[in-house]
C-alpha cells in the first residue's frame, strides 16, 4: 500500500516491489496513470502471499475498505 504525495492511498500487487516502487515514483519506465500525478509516493505496508491469485484476492479485500479501515488495519 502507497501513500501518494497528495494523501490518498494506492494499493496493488507486484512481483518486484522495489522495481515497483520506483516505477510508481518515475525512476523507471512504467507504472500506473493514479500515481503518475501524485509523486512521490511512500511504501506503507506490503505482505507476502503464496501466489499471485492469492494476492489478488488481498488486494481486493483491502480496496474494499474505507481509508480509516486500512490506516487501522496497517498500524498507523
Amino acid at each position: 500500500m502507497l501513500e501518494c504525495a497528495d494523501g490518498t492511498l494506492y494499493t496493488g500487487i507486484a512481483r518486484d516491489l522495489e522495481r515497483r516502487l520506483r516505477q510508481h515514483n518515475g525512476e523507471l519506465v512504467g507504472g500506473p496513470k493514479y500515481t503518475r500525478g501524485r509523486r512521490p509516493v511512500r511504501l506503507l505496508w506490503s505482505g507476502a502471499e503464496a501466489d499471485r491469485g492469492a494476492a489478488q484476492r488481498r488486494e481486493a479485500a483491502i480496496k474494499k475498505l474505507s481509508r480509516e479501515e486500512k490506516l487501522k488495519w496497517i498500524n498507523l
